[in-house]
């Protein structure tokens, strides 16, 4: 019974210290939003007064605007993109499937530095000017898996006779998807654009490759400010940017677990 109860305590304080090496910093930074001393290193105080300048600095709204934006355009099309790879592949048996699955993956997998240069060489060879529309291309494509995967496990565990119950019953393969099956894999839909909307959010490599003028978005920003040293008005902004991802994430593991039960 003592040795077990000295395994549990080794294990929750190994937790614990792997908890606090990974969230220390972003407290850190949280914290030091509210220090009215712009000396990062020193805690005087607590004010909002970096919220204020951070919602009426007009370069940063017009960041958040194409970063908004970009995300809602990306996600919208992968998730159009995702959700049709994933009924084509889960319902008909293709030669080669198991190949175009991984490719249809590939983009979670590879290294985002390598992705952002193959993006840019692509667009060079075909002289496509860098700017939003380059953003809007990279980002769909690394947000296409994370609704192609979480759809295709939906669909593996849906019932096919539901499908073919509405066949036999004269519905064309339109009416089938549309009332039978995307309504059943719609929560997995919702649930990997929160995911998405999030890695697009938050991504900075990719889009520094892929970037224009005019065409900043707010990780780039927060990026390019730090190359001049970190002021409370970027922990402030930081702290906005990890609350929405954070509640973007929150939602989609909501809706999968609604999903799963």
């Amino acid at each position: 019974m003592r040795r077990q109860k000295r395994k549990a305590a080794g294990r929750a304080a190994y937790m614990a210290l792997v908890l606090t090496f990974l969230y220390l910093p972003l407290m850190m930074v949280v914290l030091f939003s509210f220090n009215p001393s712009k000396n990062a290193g020193v805690m005087t105080g607590f004010t909002l007064e970096w919220y204020k300048q951070l919602f009426s600095d007009a370069e940063i709204a017009a960041t958040l605007r194409n970063s908004l934006r970009l995300a809602a355009l990306s996600i919208g099309t992968a998730a159009v993109i995702g959700t049709l790879g994933a009924v084509a592949l889960a319902r008909r048996k293709m030669r080669l499937q198991g190949l175009m699955e991984g490719v249809a993956s590939l983009p979670v997998m590879v290294p985002e530095i390598v992705l952002g240069m193959a993006f840019l060489a692509a667009f060079s060879f075909v002289r496509l000017r860098l700017g939003l529309a380059t953003m809007y291309l990279a980002h769909t494509t690394f947000c296409i898996p994370y609704i192609f995967l979480l759809v295709k496990s939906r669909l593996a565990a849906m019932d096919p006779q539901l499908e073919e119950a509405a066949r036999d019953l004269g519905a064309r393969p339109a009416r089938v998807f549309f009332t039978v099956t995307l309504p059943v894999v719609l929560p997995a839909v919702a649930a990997g654009m929160l995911m998405a909307f999030a890695m697009s959010l938050d991504d900075v490599i990719i889009s520094y490759f892929v970037t224009g003028p005019g065409a900043q978005t707010l990780p780039l920003k927060v990026y390019s400010s730090l190359k001049v040293g970190v002021t409370p008005e970027i922990n402030a902004l930081c702290t906005v940017t990890l609350g929405v991802v954070l509640l973007a994430i929150l939602i989609a593991q909501r809706i999968r677990g609604v999903k799963s039960s």
